[in-house]
């Protein structure tokens, strides 16, 4: 059903910085839409400056308030595509799979076709039945490792109660730029939208509740890179990168949260979803994978030991 016009999500912000143009700003704070699509928006109406239609070029102000009322995007029908998954365990009800590193799970602006998800209703074509399509968690697009499907409701809805309540339990590899100031630790820092740059998340007094234990397991890296092993305990959007820069050790290769110029050649971040473990939906065993790290992360690692 088509959303009516007072039905439509809108965006307000305060400009905290002056003298930027509104269809650059607006670009930059609401990630998923292009310079472009903000020039029609302005042009439609949809963007508002103090209660006021402008231009797409005026410059704006030091706490100026400006409206964005989103467009309505119809979404496409998901298309099966053939590609090659790890599949490390599969039956009627889920499949576990090890996602590479480059790979988007879910279909999005910019990413409409070529995904994990595309790939998933490909294998198993009654997923277009299910709702979510059977999709439980994610994983970042550079980030790779273990990830469980549902496929059908009611173990989607089993597995969707299990993260809520946090009996699953999943454990990440990460290499830091920095060591940590302790050998382990908990990071309880709420996480929200960076209203300064809307395609960042951030600690924010008023974001969710997010919580990220940490233990390091190897040091001594050149340039003061460590080994972590981390556990999540809630799953908030790019919350062991975010946490891990909070506390001064950005995950290497993370150049959104990390060094924007990095020092290694590394195409990915440094993050691999090594452990998953969770109670079957419907047999109610439970269940433990793990996942090595990848060739070419365990070659960074064994370059990095050796003496420079």
């Amino acid at each position: 059903m088509e959303k009516t016009e007072s039905e439509r999500e809108v965006i307000e912000f305060e400009v905290l910085t002056g003298g930027e143009r509104l269809d650059k700003l607006v670009s930059e704070q609401i990630a998923w839409l292009s310079r472009s699509q903000v020039q029609s928006m302005i042009k439609e109406g949809l963007v508002i400056v103090e209660g006021k239609q402008v231009k797409a070029g005026v410059k704006l102000r030091i706490g100026d308030r400006v409206s964005v009322t989103l467009p309505i995007i119809v979404e496409p029908d998901l298309e099966p595509e053939a590609i090659d998954l790890k599949v490390v365990y599969d039956d009627e009800h889920i499949a576990v799979i090890d996602k590479p590193a480059g790979l988007v799970v879910h279909p999005g602006v910019g990413n409409m076709s070529g995904t994990l998800l595309n790939a998933l209703v490909n294998r198993y074509p009654h997923l277009l039945d299910v709702e979510r399509h059977g999709m439980v968690h994610r994983l970042d697009k550079d980030t790779s490792g273990l990830v469980v499907v549902a496929k059908s409701d009611a173990a989607l809805a089993n597995m969707l109660q299990q993260f809520q309540q946090r009996t699953v339990e999943k454990h990440y590899l990460a290499l830091t730029e920095k060591a940590p100031s302790s050998a382990k630790g908990r990071i309880n820092a709420p996480i929200g939208r960076d209203p300064r740059q809307r395609k960042k998340m951030t600690v924010i007094r008023d974001g969710k509740e997010a919580i990220t234990e940490f233990e390091v397991i190897e040091e001594g890296f050149r340039d003061g890179r460590t080994l972590l092993r981390v556990h999540l305990l809630t799953g908030r959007t790019h919350q062991i990168r975010v946490h891990l820069a909070f506390i001064g050790a950005p995950v290497v290769g993370d150049r959104v949260y990390g060094y924007s110029k990095q020092r290694l050649k590394l195409k990915r971040q440094f993050l691999h979803a090594t452990y998953l473990s969770f109670d079957h939906p419907i047999t109610h065993e439970r269940m433990v994978f793990e996942s090595p790290l990848p060739a070419g992360l365990k070659n960074i690692l064994d370059k990095l030991r050796e003496p420079s």
